[in-house]
């Protein structure tokens, strides 16, 4: 009750000072206008018109006066300072935004005020729109801008940040302007969420947050990643350093294992790390959330310490663990869990793909965010907590032409493990039996009048079909189906383009030009860079079959062929083997078979 009473003074505080700006503004706006000429030869001419016997006889007297008046003030005005021009609230407010550094466009996504370390504010960029607060303007700039929540990880009080030690008695004023933040944004309605990401001060959890989560923002796929990763990795194992204490035994062990010669350290900074993973078949940590990210590098990981995970132990997302006890060091269990890991090499495509679905579907940065500002009461008008997701949203288009097509469609589409958000098929299928299955089970449909459903060469629609579905669609991204793929299809699909940026996915086709460059060349080298990237997966190639597009490539009518020409990023990106096969429990996995 009291935390509402505050609120609603501030807020009418807040009122208050806003109507006495625009009064003030108002009042020496009347000011000028009853000082202006304008003004008085205007009330001249309307008491001349009220009274015409007297008014018009005194009316040139008038008028001259007003003239020599306003002659002399002309003449007198050099030798006077000119007067302030009046200044607009509404002016004033965008220049303190200008000031702030916050003038940008308007997007879709959530605007969060952040005390964060550079590497959760990277991690988040891409889904919210970060507002970065500093000590020094923090009260500034959030009462400056409209925000949906504030966001504060524990590790910006890293020695080294701006935020360096907040929540330390020895940094008091940094605390104080927190503190404030985090008042103020209660006194809005808008909710103040920590991450325990890492140790920090005691202090800092005592301030009065609508939310503590203990851990991360999950794995930022953007950054961790397979993408153009080396074929051929280093084959020494290495350690990373965790950021929290990793424990005297944990310690220990890592110091048995680098003095026998089977390890080597690596502490590279933040932005550095994703590119340790990629380039190491082996890595050695003891965080959990530092083992996931390194198995969606697609190395190997041994993770020392923790207790098996049940929810993932069929996701290919359970690593070689070692316990950390005081057995581990005399026992030989690091050694020999080392050397099974190492003998195993990096992860295979089947056990990096389940990895990576794991990870898309319920770990990704995007989807913890969800999840975490789901948990508290956003101010009426505020955004979606889910408005994270909304990059992933996809449309499936597709062209049945019979029943046979267009149930094997409904079967495919109806068991993917991520839903589309919804299908644009061409007008005039409703009567075939996949569709009206579709329409059944509460699947959002359009239909498009006017598409061309003749097949190209190739048997499938060509770009002037595809191109009319996706005008309809609402979706950042269009899903073209032409055959059944399996119930990962749209899964693989959209965590390839979360992980790479790109702008289409789809198997690797030889390049239209290729054929023609080799017989002109006579050495076949585009021929040879073609079945280079045949074979491989998540690597940036110059022509694919599209399997994801984002809509406005693909409205645009163009033939793939010709997409990298105009600009677009295009990801190789391979049909799974046995998509329809279920994985067995323990089937894939960080630890290789023990015969």
């Amino acid at each position: 009750m009291k935390r509402r009473e505050q609120s609603q003074t501030e807020q009418l505080r807040q009122a208050l000072s806003e109507r006495e700006a625009q009064l003030q503004e108002a009042q020496a706006r009347l000011a000028a206008l009853e000082g202006s000429t304008s003004l008085q030869v205007g009330r001249a001419l309307t008491a001349a018109a009220k009274r015409p016997g007297r008014g018009l006889v005194r009316l040139p007297r008038d008028l001259f006066r007003l003239w020599r008046k306003s002659g002399t003030t002309r003449q007198s005005a050099g030798g006077r300072r000119k007067p302030q021009p009046v200044r607009s609230y509404d002016a004033e407010r965008q220049e303190a935004r200008l000031l702030a550094g916050n003038i940008g466009n308007r997007d879709d996504r959530l605007v969060v005020a952040g005390v964060l370390s550079p590497e959760v504010h990277a991690a988040i960029e891409p889904y919210v729109r970060v507002i970065a607060l500093r000590p020094q303007d923090a009260q500034v700039v959030f009462e400056s801008v409209d925000v949906d929540a504030v966001l504060v990880s524990a590790s910006a009080a890293a020695t080294g940040s701006l935020w360096a030690h907040v929540g330390d008695p020895s940094s008091g004023d940094r605390t104080r302007a927190l503190h404030w933040v985090v008042e103020a944004a209660a006194s809005r309605g808008v909710p103040s969420i920590l991450l325990n990401d890492a140790p920090a001060p005691p202090a800092l959890t005592t301030l009065p947050f609508s939310l503590v989560h203990d851990g991360g923002v999950g794995v930022p796929l953007h950054r961790f990643n397979p993408i153009a990763a080396e074929p051929e990795r280093r084959v020494d194992p290495v350690h990373l350093p965790s950021v929290g204490n990793s424990g005297v035994v944990a310690n220990r062990l890592v110091d048995m294992l680098v003095r026998d010669g089977d390890l080597r350290r690596a502490d590279p900074g933040w932005a550095e790390e994703p590119a340790t993973l990629r380039a190491a078949t082996t890595v050695v940590v003891d965080d959990p959330a530092l083992a996931d990210r390194a198995m969606a590098c697609g190395a190997r990981a041994l993770l020392l310490g923790g207790a098996p995970d049940g929810d993932t132990a069929d996701t290919g997302r359970t690593p070689d663990r070692v316990p950390v006890d005081a057995s581990a060091l005399s026992s030989g269990a690091a050694a020999e869990g080392l050397a099974r890991v190492r003998a195993a090499g990096p992860l295979s495509s089947e056990e990096l793909r389940l990895v990576l679905r794991s990870v898309f579907l319920t770990d990704a940065t995007p989807v913890r965010l969800a999840d975490i500002l789901g948990r508290v009461d956003f101010a009426p008008g505020s955004g979606s907590p889910s408005a994270s997701l909304r990059i992933r949203q996809v449309s499936v288009t597709a062209v049945p032409t019979d029943d046979i097509t267009s149930l094997a469609f409904a079967d495919d589409i109806l068991k993917q493990e991520y839903a589309p958000a919804e299908i644009v098929l061409p007008d005039g299928v409703d009567h075939l039996a996949g569709v009206a299955r579709l329409r059944s089970a509460g699947i959002p449909m359009r239909t498009v009048r006017g598409v061309d459903t003749n097949a190209d060469a190739g048997g499938a629609p060509g770009p002037a079909a595809w191109a009319a579905l996706a005008r309809e669609a609402t979706s950042p991204w269009v899903a073209l189906w032409r055959a059944p793929r399996g119930a990962a299809f749209l899964t693989d699909v959209l965590c390839a383009a979360e992980c790479s940026g790109a702008d289409a996915v789809g198997p690797a086709v030889p390049w239209w030009g290729s054929g023609a460059s080799a017989s002109a060349d006579g050495d076949g080298r585009a021929s040879a860079l073609d079945d280079a990237v045949a074979d491989q997966d998540y690597v940036f190639v110059s022509a694919i079959e599209p399997d994801l597009a984002r809509t406005e490539l693909v409205r645009r009518g163009l033939q793939p062929g010709v997409w990298n020409r105009h600009g677009a990023r295009l990801l190789a990106l391979g049909p799974q083997p046995d998509t329809d096969r279920e994985a067995e429990p323990g089937q894939v996995g960080s630890t290789p078979d023990a015969g």
